[in-house]
């Protein structure tokens, strides 16, 4: 018999086919073992060509070609026919491309005001298999070109489920360990359905104060896992989910009796779009050291309702290379005075504010982890884009104080804000090497509550 392997061949096919080759990927590339994983299979291994598994182990198509053939050869006792047509490849790359840009016509179809059910009905060839990941394609691609506008994106992503539901529905939702960050999302999405359910039949104010601790939820991916899609160059979906959960942020801010119903359906399809679309998308694009780095800030932000579990053992690069504790770090020489790296980690921490750096390059290289944050920050903001730190609508301010500061227009912003029956003062300071050259962004953040309430002197210590 004769097995042939050409780059549209899918992966999962050829697997279930030949068992053996989940071992030979995996022998391959490590990121290769999330292909075991029964929901990837689901979904993005139904779909995933050779192709795509070159592209995701980083091996070139021909070595995976030959990888596989051989392994193939020696268990099956098989013989392999490498088809590396260029022809047949491009006209894969071709398919592909002719559905990202039948998703976006049909995106820029909803935003010129036709009609779901007609959409549906010209578009059904590639709704029947449309996966998270395109969605999330489509979306970051029409963002990208200045088609649409993250705003425009968001005002109408409603809508764009909408029209994916059907086919999302018949896919398999995410399935983790206990532990993992996903499940412990998912949980928590349960239980706020459960409160949602409650509050539908009797509007209570103690449940309806549980569920405003739906915000840490949206407060961790914002945190832990947006900044890690970005890092895998996935940008739109966190910026359009982000500003919906900004949404529901205000509706909770301005809560009363009239609008308690809008809120309810906005988290209820706020959950559907994370189920469906974000933590399918995730698990697909993000290795299991991704989710450690996920899963080890969590805590600094916390949990709504849900402690996670302890069965995910994920292996992580700490625990295959062991490192000896490092010896205390000797004096180092500042401007004025030397201090360790000890001493200046615990002054950075207990000053009364909070501070971030960020570079010219205009990614966070630094914020200290004081105990009681005004804004919560986790170590999965590191490298991150500053502009991707905030909410869409805040970009254009935040880019042009970056610009102002980099091109020595303006040394520094100042702003206030009240929140929570509290007075917060936010200042960005450019900051500047002796001969006077920008090397990056000091951001402050203060509680000045009690400060702006001074009044008088006190000049004696009052300890009593």
């Amino acid at each position: 018999m004769v097995t042939t392997l050409k780059a549209s061949t899918r992966i999962l096919e050829l697997a279930n086919e030949f068992p053996f080759l989940f071992d030979t990927l995996v022998e391959i590339s490590p990121k290769l073992k999330r292909l075991r994983n029964p929901i990837l299979q689901k979904t993005i291994g139904r779909r995933a060509t050779l192709t795509d598994v070159s592209k995701m182990a980083k091996v070139p198509l021909n070595r995976l070609f030959i990888l596989l053939s051989e392994s193939i050869s020696k268990n099956a006792n098989e013989t392999v026919v490498i088809d590396k047509d260029a022809k047949e490849q491009g006209e894969w790359q071709e398919e592909l491309e002719r559905r990202q840009r039948k998703l976006k016509d049909l995106v820029l179809g909803l935003h010129a005001g036709e009609e779901v059910e007609g959409l549906q009905s010209e578009f059904k060839e590639i709704l029947v298999d449309i996966s998270a990941t395109e969605i999330a394609e489509m979306e970051q691609s029409l963002i990208s070109s200045g088609e649409l506008t993250a705003q425009q994106v968001t005002s109408l992503c409603d809508l764009h489920v909408q029209v994916f539901k059907e086919s999302l529905d018949v896919q398999q939702k995410p399935e983790t360990t206990p532990g993992h960050p996903i499940h412990t999302y998912m949980n928590e999405n349960k239980e706020a359905q459960r409160l949602i359910n409650v509050l539908k039949d009797n509007p209570d104010d103690s449940t309806i104060e549980e569920l405003k601790k739906i915000v840490i939820h949206y407060t961790r991916l914002q945190n832990q896992l947006f900044p890690l899609l970005e890092k895998a160059g996935i940008t739109g979906p966190s910026t359009v989910m982000w500003a919906k959960q900004d949404e529901i942020r205000e509706m909770i801010n301005n809560l009363n009796e009239s609008n308690l119903n809008e809120l309810l359906i906005a988290i209820e399809e706020m959950i559907y779009k994370e189920e469906n679309i974000l933590f399918p998308m995730s698990l697909e694009n993000l290795s299991e050291y991704d989710w450690v780095k996920v899963r080890t800030g969590e805590e600094e932000i916390g949990y709504a309702w849900i402690t996670p579990g302890l069965d995910w053992k994920p292996i992580s690069p700490i625990d295959i290379h062991q490192v000896d504790q490092e010896p205390e770090s000797p004096r180092i020489n500042l401007n004025t005075g030397s201090l360790t790296l000890k001493e200046i980690d615990l002054l950075l921490r207990h000053l009364p504010l909070d501070i971030s750096f960020v570079g010219i390059d205009e990614e966070v290289k630094y914020y200290s982890a004081t105990d009681n944050r005004i804004f919560p920050r986790s170590p999965a903001v590191i490298g991150r884009s500053v502009i991707n730190c905030h909410p869409s609508k805040s970009y254009d301010k935040v880019q042009k104080i970056m610009t102002y500061f980099k091109e020595g227009k303006k040394d520094k912003a100042i702003f206030w804000i009240q929140m929570k029956g509290r007075f917060f003062l936010i200042s960005y300071y450019a900051v500047r090497d002796d001969d006077g050259e920008f090397v990056g962004t000091l951001e402050a953040t203060q509680d000045i509550t009690e400060v702006r309430s001074l009044e008088g002197e006190q000049r004696l210590l009052d300890w009593e």
